[in-house]
């Protein structure tokens, strides 16, 4: 029996040996020294001279498969380390992420001394600028008003007056302050530097780049950083780069000359570069903890063709012309722009049981090439002619991530510093999978799709929730399509999409589909597909709080979902947009706002009340749905799958596994978080505020979030223009338009139709001035109204 065991034994290590027989192995400490020869009696002492020795090596013996383990230590790197197509096929690997780390800082030998009671200081390098501090292993805050609360709902923290004339009066030196604000509808935010005053004492900003839908700065979402009369709490730092001086009040517990302190230096740590003709092939890392890096807020953006989102194209992981890598096992912290970005050419990228939290941008981002796109537009009012359009469908190029997979990671706490990120971001990319991930407590969307180029993404078994908690008008899952159908005026794009009815395919040339996911989001919509979003199949989701919302586009099917305490949100559907709702059980009736049609098919469905089926079988829909109580099994468990005799199951539902959403990794489902049990409501139907009529036109308040989404307002305020009399004096001589929402008279604002008629009253002049939103544009008009 022994002699057998020793035969397995010895046949095991020459099939192992035979499998790759190029194998070399290097190893690498912290405690190796140099001239070593890496091995593991002899370690390197950085992974640095790891890869130039697996360079020399491959320059002899390309066939080399070489696998660099990385043994427990923390590896500080003085540049990123770059792994070109010459090293296809090498293999990183650490212990594991907890023993193994890589940082993007340096370590400061330093001596403070007091500089006031509660403030202390050093001397740095000269030329130092660095923006993280991090004292005995945690981040520090940089000098900011107003001060760090992690109970703020935005920027931990936020003041209208944060760059008032008073305030930056109190500054010795306004300039390289930091100045964050949200968009002023908040979707999304944006970034500045003060590099001066006006003469009037107001700032005078760079920046503003890092979000592709102008807006002035949110008029009360403020806060900037970097700032020496700001540091007035314990925990903040202030860098003096004009005088090589380093600030800060220590928190409890800390004794600066004994502690260990590291600033930021390098903004990305690992750059994984080919070319579509040549590119990276068989690159694993794995086992290792990445931190530390630079923010890059200020670096040159680009947008994302007509979504809302510009990007910086750079990530501390940075892969662009690769195939079937592995990214695996790793711990991605404090890092403070991207986490991994997929640049242009990538196929085969694989993301697997990564955990990624308290980041400053986005955690994982495909991102293609515009050069890939046929007759891309680059803003959400830009659009080609079709007289010049390239009308040919699919990619141009193939400059853009394909099959890829990210799987079984845990995210949360990104976006950090920057609001319009993802946990994951897809934009110019085809079949991306995205399954078994849990992504929560972010500022934007959980999950984002910029665009239909070029569709085939699966989304599956996915846990997403706490989302939207720093913006507005958005889901836990969003989307757009402002593909080369789409206009930002609805008349030409009517005319375009009834004129070519396959013309959303040009684009989104196959089906993307969201399913077995757990959606819940609490300042948007659990699923929401916006402007154009189409080609999706969407089946089999749990929705626990605020529906779904399908925006105008083409060829959705949603189908057996279940839509907790909420519904359908159709938007502006066209008239021919074969939309099929069909076995879903739903809350209440359905959201609609200005619709052209009402799709393909909306029936077998199974509201919760008798009104709101009745609301859609007036009009002939939902014929075959029905009412009544679904019986859900264990709700206060989150399992929401009906009874055996539940009445929904007759119409066609049918049940889906309600425990398979998010991580699988026996380690994350210990610590994840799963969504807040919702309580379920009394779902009657409410009341929308009533129409009344002016001048013969029929208007209303606007009065909730899904209009404002609609019409594309920043808040939900205004008045509604539902209906025009072509011979009302309002609407003569280029007046006012079905679909306007007057958002100013008479240089008042109105809020509702009660302030809207206040004005008429006081208005004795026969013409009134008119700020009103139109096509999601604001325009200046003037109307008659005698």
């Amino acid at each position: 029996m022994r002699r057998l065991s020793v035969l397995l034994v010895i046949l095991t290590v020459f099939v192992s040996c035979a499998t790759k027989p190029n194998t070399v192995e290097m190893y690498v400490s912290e405690h190796g020294v140099e001239n070593s020869d890496g091995t593991k009696e002899k370690p390197f002492a950085s992974i640095e001279a790891a890869i130039n020795k697996a360079t020399e090596l491959k320059s002899t013996n390309t066939q080399a498969h070489i696998v660099i383990h990385v043994l427990p230590g923390v590896y500080r790197l003085t540049k990123a380390i770059t792994i070109p197509a010459s090293l296809s096929g090498l293999t990183i690997k650490g212990t594991s992420a907890s023993e193994v780390t890589i940082k993007g800082s340096v370590l400061l030998n330093s001596q403070w001394k007091p500089y006031n009671d509660t403030i202390y200081v050093t001397h740095v390098a000269e030329n130092s600028d660095f923006d993280q501090l991090v004292i005995n292993g945690q981040p520090q805050i940089l000098a900011r008003y107003p001060n760090y609360n992690e109970a703020a709902q935005y920027w931990q923290g936020y003041a209208a007056d944060a760059i008032s004339k008073e305030r930056i009066a109190s500054w010795k030196k306004p300039e390289g302050t930091y100045f964050h604000a949200l968009h002023n509808g908040k979707w999304g935010g944006f970034h500045y530097k003060i590099t001066g005053v006006n003469e009037d004492g107001t700032a005078i900003l760079e920046g503003g780049h890092q979000n592709n839908r102008n807006s002035k700065p949110h008029a009360k979402y403020r806060m900037v950083e970097r700032v020496f009369e700001e540091l007035d709490s314990p925990g903040e730092w202030f860098l003096d780069r004009e005088n090589d001086k380093l600030y800060y009040w220590p928190v409890k517990g800390v004794t600066l000359n004994n502690s260990k302190i590291e600033v930021s230096a390098l903004k990305d740590l690992i750059r994984v570069v080919g070319t579509l003709e040549n590119p990276v092939k068989d690159i694993n890392i794995s086992g290792i903890k990445f931190e530390n890096t630079k923010r890059t807020l200020m670096e040159e953006y680009e947008p994302l063709l007509r979504s809302d989102w510009s990007i910086y194209r750079g990530g501390a992981l940075f892969f662009e012309g690769t195939e079937n890598c592995i990214l695996k096992d790793n711990e991605f912290t404090n890092l403070g722009g991207n986490v991994i970005m997929v640049s242009k050419y990538n196929k085969g990228l694989q993301v697997i049981g990564n955990h990624i939290y308290d980041n400053g941008a986005s955690a994982i981002s495909f991102v293609g090439d515009a050069s890939a796109v046929r007759s891309p537009s680059f803003n959400y009012g830009q659009f080609v002619p079709v007289s010049e359009m390239d009308t040919i469908s699919g990619p141009k190029n193939e400059l853009y991530p394909r099959a890829c997979l990210v799987e079984d990671n845990l995210i949360y706490r990104i976006g950090r510093i920057e609001k319009q990120t993802a946990g994951v971001q897809i934009s110019m990319a085809m079949d991306i999978t995205v399954r078994y991930n849990s992504i929560y407590d972010v500022p934007r969307a959980g999950i984002n799709i910029g665009e239909g180029t070029w569709g085939g993404h699966i989304l599956e078994f996915n846990d997403v929730f706490n989302t939207v908690l720093e913006t507005s008008d958005h889901g836990s899952f969003n989307s757009w399509g402002r593909d080369r159908f789409w206009h930002p005026k609805r008349r030409v794009m009517d005319s375009l999409t009834i004129a070519n009815p396959d013309m959303y395919t040009w684009d989104a040339i196959k089906t993307t589909i969201i399913r077995n996911n757990r959606f819940r989001c609490d300042h948007g919509w659990d699923i929401d597909l916006d402007d154009g979003s189409s080609n999706y199949h969407i089946y089999n989701n749990l929705l626990l709080n605020n529906g779904l919302k399908l925006r105008e586009g083409f060829n959705r099917v949603a189908e057996n979902n279940i839509m907790v305490n909420n519904s359908l949100h159709p938007h502006v559907w066209f008239v021919n947009s074969e939309d099929v709702f069909k076995h879903n059980i739903v809350a209440n009736g359905y959201h609609d706002v200005r619709l052209l049609g009402w799709g393909k098919e909306l029936d077998y469905n199974f509201f919760s009340n008798e009104v709101s089926l009745m609301k859609s079988q007036v009009y002939d829909r939902d014929i075959h749905s029905a009412y009544g109580d679904p019986m859900f099994k264990d709700p206060a468990n989150l399992d929401f799958s009906v009874h055996e005799d539940s009445p929904a199951l007759k119409i066609g539902f049918k049940n889906f596994p309600m425990d398979q959403f998010g991580v699988q990794k026996e380690s994350f489902k210990k610590i994840a978080k799963t969504p807040e049990i919702p309580e379920i409501k009394d779902v009657s139907e409410k009341k929308s505020s009533p129409v009344v009529a002016w001048l013969r036109n029929e208007i209303k308040s606007v009065d909730s979030e899904q209009e404002q989404s609609a019409y594309g307002l920043n808040s939900p305020e205004g008045i509604v223009i539902l209906r025009t009399w072509k011979q009302s004096p309002a609407v003569k001589n280029e007046g006012i338009k079905k679909g306007d929402v007057i958002l100013q008279a008479a240089g008042k604002k109105v809020v509702n139709v009660q302030d809207f008629f206040k004005i008429n009253m006081e208005n004795k002049s026969g013409k009134l001035d008119l700020i009103i939103m139109r096509n999601q544009s604001e325009k200046k008009i003037t109307i008659n109204t005698k």
